[in-house]
């Protein structure tokens, strides 16, 4: 259920901290990722648009314009083909385009499994990360100033991988966890899938399964299929589904902006549709309070 949504006046200082800052950086594990805490202090290697080496997986706040918030949240899983994340084009620039929009967002840096001389295991450990990042944001949206009912999880080719791993089974929470975090459920609110990988994709969805977004272009050799696969999973469980297929826009068009074409220019006009009509931006319950 969708709860009416109040901002105190201290996590409004907190939202206007971490707008200021816009590059507040959260360890997933203070300690470091299980059975690798030893390597949580190995920097990451960056260069141009990509990140990678990441043996301390973290979330990457990036919050509205102050008073802006509307207490809608997104984690954002970068693409990279799990060897490493185009983190500029597909952390960064979905999240101006969100925090636009009112939305406050959370860029994951998971753990590569294609990485060189990777430790890490795609199914293990990226999909661990994914399920933390969750629970981290819903165990802390009172900190955060989000909405615990309202908060998505988006993924972009590998990482959209990721969000087939997370969003549809495995999310309860260990009511007896030491740990608070990991008692939280990490079930998303609603997905967004741009492009996402052929691995992973759901035999099947269950009817209470999120609300989905989908993208991709039809020339795409990769990943146009998966995301007609999982069209006709969420069609046969009977969920909520959009899909957008482009004639053409390849793989990688990111939010639209490195392509000459006008469709995938504005795709992401789409999404902000789709998420006005689907009461994320603003709870159904405020809306009907407005609209008498």
């Amino acid at each position: 259920m969708i709860h009416s949504f109040r901002y105190s006046f201290s996590i409004m200082l907190l939202i206007c901290a971490l707008g200021a800052s816009a590059q507040t950086v959260i360890p997933l594990w203070e300690k470091g990722a299980p059975g690798f805490e030893s390597r949580r202090n190995e920097p990451e290697q960056a260069k141009d648009y990509w990140v990678k080496n990441i043996h301390n997986p973290s979330l990457t706040i990036y919050a509205p314009p102050a008073g802006t918030a509307n207490g809608a949240a997104v984690v954002v899983c970068p693409g990279g083909g799990h060897r490493l994340l185009v983190y500029n084009s597909e952390g960064v620039a979905p999240a101006k385009f969100y925090n636009s929009l009112g939305i406050t967002v959370f860029i994951l840096k998971y753990r590569l499994g294609r990485d060189s001389a990777s430790p890490y295991k795609i199914e293990v450990h990226a999909r661990q990360d994914g399920y933390r990042a969750m629970r981290m944001v819903r165990s802390r949206a009172a900190e955060f100033g989000i909405d615990p009912n309202r908060i998505g999880l988006m993924g972009f080719s590998a990482g959209g991988e990721l969000v087939d791993m997370i969003a549809f089974g495995g999310y309860e929470g260990d009511p007896k966890a030491a740990d608070l975090i990991d008692r939280a459920n990490s079930k998303p609110n609603f997905i967004v899938q741009v492009y996402p990988g052929p691995s992973y994709v759901p035999e099947h969805i269950a009817a209470d399964a999120p609300p989905a977004f989908l993208v991709a272009a039809n020339d795409d050799a990769c990943c146009s299929l998966p995301l007609i696969q999982l069209l006709q999973r969420y069609r046969e469980a009977k969920v909520p589904v959009e899909m957008h297929m482009y004639a053409r826009g390849d793989h990688a068009f990111n939010m639209g902006t490195n392509r000459k074409l006008k469709s995938i220019n504005h795709w992401p006009d789409r999404l902000a549709d789709w998420l006005e009509d689907s009461h994320i931006l603003q709870p159904e319950k405020d809306l009907k309070k407005v609209m008498h």
